[in-house]
């Protein structure tokens, strides 16, 4: 699954796939925010963490869980 955040004050975002389900990646959202925590934590697909300070957070976009068709229909 893809996610991207967006970041207050940059133009730029950070984008990255993950294996979490967007259940877990929800939850771990909104305990973050409920807690008032001053950071939340992300991991994509090849073992590299993300650190995000919850003050800065414009938008979380999350994509699909569904894999990629490849090939041809007929």
């Amino acid at each position: 699954m893809e996610i991207r955040i967006g970041i207050a004050n940059t133009g730029r975002e950070l984008s990255f796939e993950t294996n979490e389900p967007a259940a877990d990646v929800k939850k771990s959202i909104a305990t973050a925010l409920d807690a008032a925590a001053t950071h939340v934590t992300f991991s994509d697909v090849k073992g590299n963490s993300y650190i995000v300070p919850t003050a800065g957070l414009a938008y979380i976009e999350l994509g699909t869980e569904e894999s990629r068709r490849v090939g041809f229909v007929a």
